[in-house]
């Protein structure tokens, strides 16, 4: 009977540290998870700025095709629209 009980208390102690070990991995990468995804999103802006770019230097060149001059002109109305919303809301 006592032998029994060591057995379980040794099985029992090896799944607490099994348990633990395994939270600790999942913690380290959960922590390495998010930093990717932050990774991706400040790739993903820096993305959305170079195109920006482009476009704004294809329009300076005069080099734009119609589709990209008509994206644009869509973006910049956006922008304008979304400026003067904020300027509504300061006048306020």
């Amino acid at each position: 009977m006592e032998d029994q009980l060591k057995r379980i208390n040794d099985k029992m102690q090896r799944l607490v540290k099994q348990y633990q070990s395994l939270q600790k991995d999942n913690e380290r990468l959960n922590q390495s998870l998010q930093a990717s995804i932050d990774k991706s999103a400040q790739q993903q802006q820096q993305i959305e700025a170079l195109t920006q770019q482009v476009l704004i230097l294809k329009s300076a060149a005069g080099q734009m095709e119609e589709a990209d001059k008509k994206a644009f002109e869509k973006r910049i109305n956006r922008y304008i629209k979304s400026i003067d919303k904020y300027i509504t809301y300061l006048s306020d």
